[in-house]
């Protein structure tokens, strides 16, 4: 798989990136805005919780649109439903903007009724995104694939950036005075927001911006006919070209119709049915062997031609999508605060930056260093569980973790962080592709199976963090 430099294959490829950051902007933004929201909201810092059990409610969204799929394929039309959620994102972002702060009064106490209302809708969108955006991406040449990935890292970094220019992360220690009942007075450092440079309501016009730029994006991929000349699947056909025409011949193509209850068939099932019921296996046989000489798969996938995997491979790459996800998306996020804050506010900003920015950057790389090798990313995966392991480990023991009063803790903390990111972003985007070898089928697999990881990740750490209590937080200005 290589990356041209043609001017048609560079337009696909911003435009997928800018459909791809669409696909989970709105809820990152609201964690990165976090820290000026809990300042206003009347929830304070039990905000984060109630964002995550709606997070987890809005689940409901891919569950349903899958069983719809495979029970009712015919009743679906996945440009519509992408296009519906992308205008209900936008939608959600900009009523954000004027009603972020509306409170109402629920059973004594107030709650930001607004926020949560409208986060649930984008949370539907974001999850949701996970089932429907992939298939669509499944209906460009391979090389695309990586193209949607750093647009899906970029909706992590840009809102990240932005808050960072609106003051979000600008916290100091202040040195605030206590007077106890025998009127002794104390003083100690506490962490206090800065004004933000510039409010709420702009940041999540920016977010509504951005989503309907990637609305824009999906209508052109549907549209222009450069970006159609890059599809291998049209309107539910599968397209061959086959390599043994002549080139009188050449401009012929084979073309048979897929039911999209096949979407949903195991990859590794062998013996596709086609709508008419007459199996179209022998297309795939003799066309399916890597040539020797073949660069690195991307002649094995012309136009919709795929490989089958066998089941064991497709439970193992089932298993690591899932614990992978739930790492990325569940686990390491939760614990994040607890394994940085004891050595201080800027490590842990630093780590969180650079964590968020290795994402689209090993996306990048990717590129020029594809792999698809099962032993590469089952190192790559091993490589990330040990670094996941050492910051699970770090929170556990906050507040006094490793290296705590060291000068190398800060530095140890922030690579393994940076590591953690890069190791499990490589493994899951080799992963999507020999998915995405597999055709659309193969895509839902991979965006139902994150999803699902992601959920359970969150749901676990959400009972272990906010249930047991498992986890100590540090003072934040124990290290300034």
């Amino acid at each position: 798989m290589k990356f041209t430099c043609e001017k048609n294959s560079v337009i696909v490829h911003s435009l997928l990136c800018v459909f791809g950051i669409g696909s989970w902007i709105a809820i990152n933004g609201i964690w990165v805005e976090l820290p000026i929201l809990v300042q206003n909201l009347p929830e304070k810092w039990d905000l984060p919780s109630y964002l995550s059990v709606v997070i987890q409610l809005a689940n409901i969204g891919p569950i349903t649109y899958t069983l719809i799929s495979v029970f009712l394929p015919n009743i679906l039309n996945e440009k519509k439903v992408i296009l519906t959620l992308l205008i209900i994102g936008s939608s959600a972002c900009m009523l954000l903007s004027f009603f972020w702060d509306k409170v109402t009064l629920i059973a004594g106490r107030q709650h930001s009724s607004a926020l949560l209302i409208l986060e649930f809708f984008l949370a539907l969108v974001d999850c949701t995104s996970s089932v429907a955006f992939f298939p669509f991406v499944a209906n460009f040449q391979e090389k695309y694939l990586i193209s949607y990935f750093i647009g899906e890292g970029l909706s992590g970094l840009l809102p990240s950036f932005v808050a960072l220019g609106q003051g979000a992360k600008n916290v100091e220690c202040m040195n605030i005075s206590i007077t106890d009942v025998e009127n002794i007075t104390t003083y100690k450092l506490y962490p206090q927001l800065m004004p933000p440079h510039f409010p709420v309501r702009d940041f999540f016009l920016f977010l509504f911006t951005m989503m309907l730029l990637s609305g824009i994006s999906f209508t052109l991929l549907n549209t222009l006919s450069i970006c159609k000349n890059e599809m291998v699947i049209n309107e539910k056909t599968f397209i061959r070209k086959d390599t043994t025409m002549t080139p009188s011949q050449s401009q012929q193509t084979t073309t048979v119709e897929l039911n999209d209850r096949d979407a949903f068939v195991s990859p590794c099932d062998c013996s596709e049915v086609g709508a008419s019921g007459e199996s179209v296996d022998h297309l795939y046989r003799g066309s399916n062997d890597r040539s020797e000489n073949s660069d690195d798969g991307n002649n094995d996938l012309v136009y919709g031609r795929t490989r089958h995997i066998s089941l064991s491979l497709f439970i193992y790459l089932i298993f690591l999508t899932t614990l992978l996800n739930a790492l990325s998306n569940g686990v390491l996020p939760a614990i994040q605060s607890y394994a940085c804050l004891p050595y201080g506010n800027y490590p842990y900003f630093l780590s969180v930056l650079l964590n968020i920015m290795a994402n689209p950057v090993t996306c990048f790389v990717a590129f020029f260093l594809p792999s698809t090798n099962v032993i590469a990313f089952s190192i790559t995966t091993l490589l990330g569980l040990i670094f996941a392991s050492y910051e699970l480990t770090l929170a556990v023991l906050s507040p006094n973790p490793f290296f705590k009063n060291e000068s190398s803790g800060p530095v140890i903390l922030v690579i393994s962080w940076c590591l953690v990111a890069i190791f499990i972003t490589y493994s899951k985007l080799s992963i999507a592709t020999i998915f995405r070898r597999q055709g659309r089928k193969g895509m839902y697999w991979y965006g139902a199976v994150s999803q699902a990881g992601s959920a359970v990740g969150s749901i676990i750490m959400f009972i272990l963090v906010n249930v047991l209590h498992l986890f100590t937080s540090a003072d934040a200005c124990a290290n300034n």
